[in-house]
């Protein structure tokens, strides 16, 4: 490859820019309304999430020296200022959305989000009542002083900084912090209806009507209260030279996490001047830290906003599909035996998952079970069937990965929960996450061991799996179990092999297995032969990979992404990137398949993956992809990445503008890939 650096977005503004098509999706007036409301809620925990992980990176990094800025390729506080001003002008856009538009048309609807000022006689009442029965005894106000050191805020817990004062007085307003507890009760009061007219009050609000009755020792006629949400640095420092105690290590590292270094001070930009300057001045914040908003912070909890309106309000939630041939009252075992079948989620069902490990866990001839799991469902199924297994006298090999981010703890529990029932518990590699979707079955068929396997793009998950587009195979190709149990061996070693001949097994092999594929197009472009690619994957952000594709788009080859996040690539560059064309899509569902396509001389290779194009994916991860080889399935998921290159509704262009330029039909027809892809498998069925 040449080492001429080629022009790259950097990852952190490529990551805005994908958070921006998420706030496109909350000001689209064809999303039904709340789910508008919905996409806002996604735009702040995702932003949260950015501050929490991304944010602290670039502020270690920013005080490196010039050679170190040359070697990085970037100036970190240069990229630190650019952030701020990309927030911010989001932030604007978020609180035009919600302010001016998405409540005025709730409004229309008969459904009103009133605050304190907003208060009839007989909903005042209502929610005072409400506020001492409920609310009063979880609320605890902390006096602040000069003599007293200023508390330890938790990360993004929402606080109202409260002023107390007399008007037109000399003596000093007293300060007072108290913590909005949205953890233990609902973020909306829904208030009884009047007249056909429904409403819903914030938690927030109702602590603000009611202030007084928190404060009414102190003779303070004037009580202010402004929101704040303070985020810290959230990654995780963890003693590598730990290796029994790696749990208790962890736990450890988790309780340090609360009290992580300040990275973002949300506040309600209605606050006086003073108090934000007595925040800034007590929790030692700079300028590009501090980031206004509205009244109302963690909107993350928007999610479950409640709809006391029409139905039509919401996307309608279709009944999950049938996988022809595919019996549910009949045995996987049997039935896969015969040919791999794909399950599309969350199209199909997550229940076909299930089943295959349930009937694992009473089949007499299944001797043991080997499973990854990275992030589970609150009360997993999955995690039951595999406990019912161990009870029946099965060998269960689980791998839990608890490193896998914010949901460490919840891995923790199921962990323990796992060892208790007799399951072999795998705690997972101190320098690499296992983020591997794979589940290998053995069953003694005529005195020898047949293998059954689930490779999946997403995780064994039943919550995430009716809200993300994933594919999970099943297969019985002996090559490629065979190769899964020589893999789970070296995850129970702790040891990586490699020289696998179907699989393709990061963190060894992945990125040469990748450039060999990309090499093998460019011969056949230049030999004159059919070439191309299309992938699809949530991120590319490795430049080692980018160059790649760089060297293949400039050799001619035509090359297809669909990328769903971050894009540092640069498409349609004259003589580099002009055969490369990227599109994202976000839609009601989250595109999280990868999918590769390579035309190899008109013979097509179609990989799943679990990996995306990061450098963490390919070098410091366990990432397991895998070939189609069944000639009906490596058809259906061509015919579903066809689909969605078609989009010209939800998809949008990724382009030297970073304009988020939204694909648009013309005169021709109209496709939704999302709702295309239903189609298309129902009547599969038929």
């Amino acid at each position: 490859m040449s080492k001429q650096k080629r022009p790259l977005i950097n990852r952190e503004i490529s990551w805005l820019y994908f958070n921006e098509r998420v706030l496109q999706e909350a000001a689209d007036k064809s999303v039904p309304l709340i789910e508008r409301l919905r996409f806002l809620s996604i735009f702040s925990s995702n932003l949260d999430e950015f501050y929490r992980v991304r944010v602290p990176t670039l502020s270690r990094l920013a005080d490196i020296n010039a050679k170190a800025k040359e070697q990085l390729g970037y100036n970190p506080k240069k990229i630190l200022k650019e952030i701020k001003e990309i927030v911010v002008k989001q932030e604007r856009k978020f609180d035009d959305l919600y302010e001016n538009d998405i409540i005025k048309e709730l409004a229309e609807e008969k459904i009103f989000i009133i605050n304190e000022h907003q208060l009839n006689v007989a909903r005042g009442e209502f929610l005072r009542k409400y506020f001492r029965e409920k609310l009063l005894s979880t609320l605890v106000p902390l006096m602040l002083s000069d003599d007293k050191p200023f508390p330890e805020l938790k990360d993004r817990a929402i606080y109202f900084f409260v002023r107390l004062r007399k008007e037109g007085k000399e003596e000093k307003a007293k300060y007072s912090l108290v913590e909005i507890p949205v953890e233990s009760l609902e973020r909306f009061i829904v208030l009884p209806e009047t007249n056909n007219l429904r409403f819903v009050i914030l938690l927030d609000d109702i602590i603000r009507y009611c202030l007084n009755e928190i404060y009414f020792i102190f003779d303070y006629p004037t009580v202010e209260a402004y929101s704040i949400q303070l985020t810290r640095d959230a990654e995780l420092e963890i003693d590598r030279t730990v290796s029994e105690k790696f749990i208790d290590t962890l736990t450890k590292s988790l309780q340090k996490r609360k009290k992580g270094k300040p990275m973002r001070l949300l506040y309600d930009n209605s606050i006086p001047h003073e108090m934000l300057k007595y925040l800034v001045d007590k929790l030692h914040l700079d300028a590009d830290s501090l980031i206004p908003g509205n009244r109302y912070h963690n909107f993350k909890d928007f999610i479950a906003f409640p709809n006391i309106g029409r139905k039509e309000l919401e996307y309608t939630k279709p009944a999950p599909l049938e996988v022809p041939d595919l019996d549910l009252s009949k045995s996987i075992f049997n039935q896969i035996s015969g040919r791999d079948y794909l399950i599309n989620l969350p199209y199909q069902s997550f229940d076909y998952i299930i089943h295959f490990l349930r009937e694992a866990a009473i089949d007499p001839k299944v001797t043991e079970i080997h499973i990854t799991l990275y992030r589970l469902a609150e009360n997993s199924r999955v995690i039951n069937a595999l406990i019912n297994a161990a009870r029946n006298g099965k060998k269960v090999n689980c791998l839990i990965e608890l490193k896998a981010r914010f949901d460490e703890q919840n891995n923790i529990y199921w962990t323990n929960r796992l060892e208790e029932e007799g399951v072999f518990v795998n705690y997972g590699l101190l320098d690499y996450k296992v983020h591997s979707k794979i589940c290998l079955i053995t069953r003694i068929e005529k005195r020898r061991s047949v293998y059954y396997a689930n490779l999946a793009t997403g995780n064994f998950n039943e919550k995430s799996a009716k809200l993300y587009c994933d594919h999970s195979l099943f297969t019985t190709h002996q090559g490629i179990a065979k190769e899964l149990k020589k893999l789970f061996r070296g995850l129970e070693k702790k040891v990586f092999y490699n020289d696998y001949k179907y699989l393709i097994v990061s963190p060894l092999e992945t990125r040469r297995k990748i450039y060999a594929l990309i090499d093998n197009e460019i011969r056949n472009q230049k030999d004159g032969k059919p070439a191309g690619m299309i992938l699809k994957m949530n991120s590319l952000a490795d430049e080692e990979m980018i160059e790649k594709i760089y060297e293949a788009g400039a050799a001619g080859v035509k090359v297809q992404m669909i990328i769903r996040g971050m894009c540092c690539l640069i498409p349609g560059v004259p003589g580099l990137s002009e055969n490369i064309k990227v599109i994202s899509i976000i839609d009601k569902y989250l595109e999280h398949a990868r999918v590769w396509i390579f035309t190899n001389g008109g013979d097509e290779k179609v990989f799943l993956s679990s990996a995306d194009f990061l450098t963490r994916n390919l070098d410091r991860r366990v990432e397991v992809s895998f070939p189609v080889l069944d000639p009906r399935v490596k058809e259906e998921i061509r015919d579903i990445i066809s689909i969605q290159l078609k989009d010209n509704t939800k998809a949008r262009e990724i382009n030297r503008q970073n304009n988020n330029r939204y694909r648009k039909p013309g005169r021709g027809k109209r496709y939704r890939a999302q709702n295309d892809i239903y189609i298309y498998l129902k009547n599969k069925r038929q």
